[in-house]
């Protein structure tokens, strides 16, 4: 039996991980690198990207690469896919962190957001997937790690768009998990709850955040790094019985049944 260092060990492995310049992306991007992954992250912002390859890789014998990519492009995913097998050789772990939200309800939905936040959480977590599978299937190895969400099983006032697209991504996640289980191919989601980011702390007035924090069983919200745990499970071969699952890393939010 292989030593449970060994099975989280990612030495020799690539990582690609999309919104990896802030947040739950920078997060996960260094945990795959402390644990020995060289790794490209992607946004939207150069001067983001750098300060954040920096702290990845710092103390570290990595390579940490990033590239601005702005994932409503399709041509710049395809781009992105490529750049990456052309600096690290290939990508073993594949992490679709990009995505946004823009709360409406049913009937103020615009045909404009919902095509941005349908093209950005969903459309480019299928392209790149669909560029970075055949390297996967020849080496005979991959993870394909999905960032859906809590609001992609429940969800609450005006997350049409977004709780659409969360919950998009569990389904295709299994059926892709069933489509590339033959190649030795996990695909996962994890479904984070409320965390210390960016995008909620914007959109969130005060009391809706005690309220989230009320509602989890440990009575406060996440940080980033709470996340590079579930993550490194899923994308190494400590989790490689597990695929076509959606991991709810959520404080105990689910636990509560009222």
């Amino acid at each position: 039996m292989p030593s449970i260092s060994s099975l989280f060990s990612l030495k020799g492995r690539t990582a690609l991980v999309t919104g990896g310049s802030k947040g739950l992306g920078k997060a996960m991007a260094r945990g795959f690198a402390e644990a020995g992954a060289d790794v490209m992250i992607s946004s939207r912002h150069e001067d983001e990207l750098k300060a954040a390859a920096a702290e990845i890789g710092d103390g570290l014998d990595v390579k940490v690469e990033w590239m601005v990519a702005d994932m409503i492009d399709r041509a710049k995913v395809k781009e992105l896919a490529h750049e990456t097998i052309k600096r690290l050789g290939k990508v073993d772990i594949l992490v679709n962190n990009a995505g946004s939200n823009h709360p409406q309800a049913i009937d103020e939905i615009t045909d404009e957001a919902w095509d941005r936040v349908v093209e950005l959480n969903l459309t480019s977590c299928m392209s790149l997937t669909r560029e970075l599978v055949p390297g996967m299937k020849e080496r005979q190895w991959g993870r394909i790690i999905h960032i859906s969400s809590v609001l992609g099983v429940g969800s609450k006032e005006k997350r049409n768009v977004y709780s659409a697209t969360k919950a998009a991504l569990i389904g295709m996640a299994k059926a892709s998990a069933i489509d590339l289980g033959p190649f030795k191919i996990t695909v996962n989601c994890i479904c984070p709850g409320p965390f210390l980011t960016d995008l909620p702390m914007s959109l969130l007035s005060e009391p809706e955040k005690d309220a989230f924090a009320t509602r989890t069983a440990l009575q406060r919200w996440g940080n980033p790094f709470e996340l590079a745990g579930p993550a490194l499970l899923l994308a190494s071969d400590a989790g490689s019985y597990i695929t076509g699952e959606a991991l709810l890393v959520d404080g105990g939010a689910f636990a509560r049944a009222l």
